[in-house]
């Protein structure tokens, strides 16, 4: 059963069906009622009607053997008083419903009658008088065999008041064979269509599903093709129909132009890193080599100087591993003007100029590096000084580190953040390092829901702002 409806087509289909099911079945429930209250309410008009038309016959002194009792083969009964049949249908054979199972008239009864007995109406009864027919109806449902044919009927009773009777009760039927000949034909009707018509409906849904849902087959290909030749520059088909599959395949050809723009980033960072150790470790190996053959040409400066390169080479490619794995930073918080007193330290020409309480939540490590790394780059390039300066800006932290160097040209001012890039003035590993410094300021910077930013300094030099959400 779950491999049967495994598919969005299959499933929809069937919720379609089931809905459609439920409605018809509910439609169809409130139509057989009200058709068959209608056809009854119609019945009892017809039987009130006929009793009616009885009735009048005897407000006007009819006798009982001139009475109209077998218009329309339909059962009548007249009732006096006491219960008794004065008078009925000719050809009525058994009748049930009236309260009456007589259907030949009842002699009278002889002997002394208790007149109060007679006399005594019920309260409930309708007060009428001589030659008047009562207001009110009772109707209820019941059978009569008529010449040997038995038929449902409903029945309605009418009072009379006659001079010589007395109180009479008129019982006429209508017989309900329409009423169950209309139901049953509709429901046989219901019967039959309601399965045609849910199988069309299934049939519709299924090709309608199959059409709305053709889009996300070739998408589903697509991905496939593309997960199989590992060719990011692939792109899925999107419809012209800027529905919600349009939609899907045009967040999809995101992604995948996101996934391949990282991992062209994860190639090239990878090829970099990779050319970038290759310097100082073939060095070092040169090194080492002269050195073994030559113990006095060891130059041991230039090995520890390397070997220290490397280090931090290795150091700044691991935490940037980290930052792209997504490591959240800490919780902590963080006293941004102790922190940038601490990274000044005893660096020569670093002015700090710093208010008091500026915390942030972060890493107290991560946002020290950051720190070391903008003084490195400022002390790197300056003339004479470098000036950091710590403020609240608002809800935001703000830290800025300026020098009075030759700047950062406006149209290199995003590519510095870029990995393993060094500007003209910069070119030189031994002083400009391997350009991981900013790229890695950056990253913990964004990290921590701030921004870094590079502008023009006061004294002409270049301005790093480091902006951070205040704690």
């Amino acid at each position: 059963m779950s491999r049967l409806f495994g598919s969005v087509r299959a499933r929809a289909t069937l919720g379609a069906t089931l809905v459609v099911a439920v409605a018809l079945v509910a439609a169809g429930t409130a139509v057989l009622l009200s058709l068959r209250s209608n056809l009854l309410g119609e019945a009892g008009t017809q039987a009130e009607r006929s009793a009616r038309e009885v009735a009048t016959e005897l407000a006007i002194g009819t006798p009982y053997g001139e009475l109209s009792l077998d218009v329309d083969d339909r059962p009548l009964q007249i009732v006096d008083e006491d219960g008794r049949l004065v008078a009925a249908s000719e050809d009525l054979e058994r009748i049930s419903g009236t309260g009456v199972d007589a259907v030949k008239p009842q002699p009278a009864p002889t002997g002394d009658t208790d007149d109060d007995d007679s006399d005594d109406d019920d309260d409930s009864a309708e007060a009428l008088e001589a030659g008047e027919i009562g207001e009110r109806t009772t109707v209820s449902d019941g059978s009569a065999t008529i010449d040997g044919d038995t038929e449902d009927y409903r029945f309605a009773a009418v009072p009379v008041e006659t001079d010589e009777q007395g109180r009479l009760t008129v019982w006429a039927g209508a017989p309900l064979s329409a009423e169950h000949g209309a139901v049953n034909t509709a429901l046989t009707v219901m019967l039959i269509g309601f399965p045609l018509l849910l199988v069309v409906v299934g049939w519709v849904t299924w090709l309608v599903t199959r059409r709305a849902l053709r889009p996300v087959e070739g998408i589903r290909r697509e991905m496939a093709a593309i997960t199989a030749s590992e060719d990011l520059a692939r792109r899925v088909p999107v419809p012209g129909t800027h529905d919600e599959v349009a939609r899907l395949a045009s967040t999809t050809n995101e992604t995948l132009a996101a996934l391949e723009s990282s991992v062209e980033r994860q190639r090239r960072f990878v090829a970099d890193a990779s050319h970038e150790l290759r310097s100082p470790i073939a060095s070092l190996r040169t090194q080492l080599e002269v050195a073994a053959a030559h113990p006095e040409l060891l130059d041991l400066d230039g090995a520890v100087e390397d070997t220290v390169r490397l280090q931090r080479l290795a150091a700044d490619l691991l935490l940037l591993a980290r930052l792209d794995a997504g490591e959240r930073p800490a919780d902590a918080r963080v006293d941004l003007a102790g922190l940038a007193r601490e990274a000044a330290g005893d660096r020569a020409g670093v002015r700090v100029r710093a208010e008091d309480d500026v915390t942030v939540a972060g890493s107290r490590g991560q946002l020290g590096r950051v720190l070391s790394n903008l003084l490195d780059n400022a002390q790197r390039h300056a003339r004479s000084a470098v000036e950091v300066s710590v403020r609240r800006d608002g809800e935001a932290a703000v830290v800025a580190v300026a020098d009075d160097g030759e700047g950062v040209p406006a149209a290199d001012r995003e590519r510095v953040f870029e990995r393993f890039v060094r500007l003209d003035a910069a070119r030189s590993r031994d002083d400009g390092g391997a350009g991981l410094g900013l790229a890695i300021a950056r990253d913990v910077a964004v990290r921590h829901g701030g921004t870094l930013t590079v502008h023009d300094a006061p004294a002409g030099g270049a301005l790093f702002e480091l902006r951070l959400p205040g704690a």
